[in-house]
């Protein structure tokens, strides 16, 4: 009697042709992963529309062409597999907080600590890469992918390519005119288009990360040298604080119904309420807000190879140092001393290599008492970094309640992620008044000066965004308007005239100013001192103090 076959683990793998598994995965990638394009196709094309059907049309055609010409042999599964996560990462980001995936946005989070990343990776974050990149994925890799022989799969490959590339050319030219339009007005659609566009901007970041490693540093204001000492000799000393997601429309020193800001409006301070930031992100604002170039001029590339506002003063005779509580100084305290509270991780203040802002209040009181002669002192902020607001403020500062006590920020309703927001720029306030107060209890030794400016703001569910990090022409204001704050002590305030000075509090202001206006409270003569960006020039003496 003939036996039966015995049946194996391969024999009961389902079996898929690679072109059918290519057409698959093409519209998993166009219609199930592109939640936030569609959205915005839909707001820009209208809905029901040709433009909009003969959109999924085309871009179907696309993507399954690319997979078609992927599906070789031993590379299908792994160039499906890696194609299906990315989308998944990525429309987590831009369907959850509005996110555009650009060079920008991946060199920040390139550039982002353990912990910071941590407070991404939510159960909200896992769900949804189980469901939606780790479950299709095991599919591809259960299934048999049954290949024609090689000739003929190549001849039968290439006239579905050629077909599926001339329906997409069909289709964009039969609506060149619509879709032009919509681009030309409305860029934020390719920059959504997922994975391709995260993919585009990766490649994009890899290559210009190779073309930077062997960039030499330029020195600039080689000639830097203060002009005079105070008439009382005693040393000038400026704190600045490089805020940290502070957005403008949260200070209740620009008109926030809430009282944000209660100590600070109690100092003798000035805010410019009319600020903006270079960037959307921490890797290009902080950078540009300590380079000599302004925003119209600045690049990333000209912010690694050009020295910047601290190397300047250090030039000049002045101690210079760098106190990080954030993600790092992006290089710009790579030739000063500097300081890492998260690497000291002080149990006081840290948990897990994150600390409070009160950790560089702990040390600055001794740090004064040391100074000896022209000091400047950075203090890079936690501040308000979301999503886990609620960790940036101990609990005396839980005013606002109730607050969002989870990074998972769909989990909480939106004024209690505004109340979180809140609660931290309450407690910035302490911070800055904190240090205002240290200054002006040493008086008698150093003339004193606080300047506070942001890197950039925070969007909290307007227009459905969240956090930060959109590409700057599209960017909200929310992400683009900062606090800015400055207090002088009684010998540097007595050589600016204050009515002139309180007449500028409303004119445009910006990151370009900081670079001048350290250097001007510093006396700081230097080629590279332009006074029209000193925010305090119009109203002082040109000589020194």
């Amino acid at each position: 009697m003939e036996s039966l076959p015995i049946a194996t683990p391969r024999t009961l793998r389902p079996v898929i042709g690679s072109v059918t598994l290519s057409l698959i995965v093409a519209f998993y990638l166009v219609f199930v992963t592109n939640m936030t394009f569609w959205s915005k196709a839909v707001e820009y094309l209208g809905a029901p529309s040709t433009a909009l059907l003969l959109l999924g049309i085309g871009l179907f055609s696309l993507f399954a062409a690319i997979c078609v010409t992927a599906s070789v042999k031993y590379l299908t599964k792994p160039f499906f597999i890696l194609l299906i996560m990315i989308a998944a990462a990525s429309a987590r980001f831009m369907d959850t907080f509005g996110t555009i995936i650009d060079v920008d946005m991946i060199r920040n989070a390139a550039q982002t600590t353990n912990s910071e990343a941590g407070h991404l990776l939510t159960s909200g974050f896992l769900t949804h890469m189980f469901l939606f990149g780790i479950v299709p994925s095991l599919l591809i890799v259960l299934v048999r992918i049954k290949h024609r022989p090689f000739p003929q799969k190549f001849k039968h490959n290439i006239v579905l390519i050629l077909c599926l590339l001339a329906v997409f050319t069909s289709v964009g030219i039969a609506n060149i005119r619509t879709f032009a339009a919509t681009l030309r007005q409305h860029r934020d659609l390719v920059a959504t288009l997922n994975p391709a566009a995260p993919i585009f901007n990766a490649v994009r970041y890899v290559v210009a990360t190779g073309a930077e490693k062997n960039i030499v540093v330029q020195p600039i204001g080689t000639d830097a040298r203060v002009i005079a000492p105070m008439q009382s000799g005693k040393p000038r000393v400026t704190i600045v604080v490089a805020g940290e997601t502070a957005r403008a429309e949260n200070f209740s020193l620009g008109g926030y119904d809430r009282e944000t800001n209660p100590l600070l409006a109690r100092q003798d301070i000035q805010y410019f309420t009319n600020t903006s930031s270079c960037g959307t992100a921490t890797a290009v604002s902080l950078p540009c807000m300590f380079s000599v170039y302004t925003r119209a001029n600045y690049t990333h590339r000209k912010g690694l190879s050009t020295e910047n506002l601290v190397d300047v003063l250090s030039r000049a005779g002045i101690k210079t140092e760098w106190w990080e509580n954030n993600t790092g100084s992006k290089g710009i305290a790579d030739r000063i001393a500097y300081t890492s509270f998260s690497d000291i991780n002080d149990p006081r203040f840290c948990k897990n290599n994150e600390c409070i802002d009160d950790v560089a209040l702990d040390g600055l009181g001794a740090w004064l008492d040391g100074v000896k002669g022209d000091s400047v002192l950075v203090i890079h902020q936690q501040g308000s970094h979301g999503p886990a607001y609620y960790l940036r403020y101990p609990e005396k500062f839980r005013r606002f309640t109730p607050d969002c006590r989870t990074a998972e920020l769909g989990s909480c309703s939106r004024q209690e992620v505004v109340n979180a927001y809140d609660n931290s720029l309450l407690y910035t306030d302490y911070i800055l008044s904190s240090v205002i107060d240290m200054l002006k209890a040493r008086e008698d030794k150093m003339a004193g000066s606080m300047i506070y400016m942001s890197d950039h703001g925070e969007s909290l569910g307007e227009r459905g965004l969240y956090l930060h990090g959109a590409p700057y022409f599209i960017a909200p204001s929310q992400q683009t308007q900062i606090p800015f704050v400055l207090w002088t002590g009684k010998e540097t305030k007595a050589g600016i005239d204050q009515a002139c000075q309180q007449a500028t509090l409303n004119d445009p202001r910006s990151h370009d100013n900081l670079f001048h206006t350290v250097l001007g409270l510093m006396n700081v003569s230097t080629k590279v001192y332009e006074p029209a960006l000193d925010a305090l020039a119009s109203c002082r003496p040109r000589t020194g103090s």
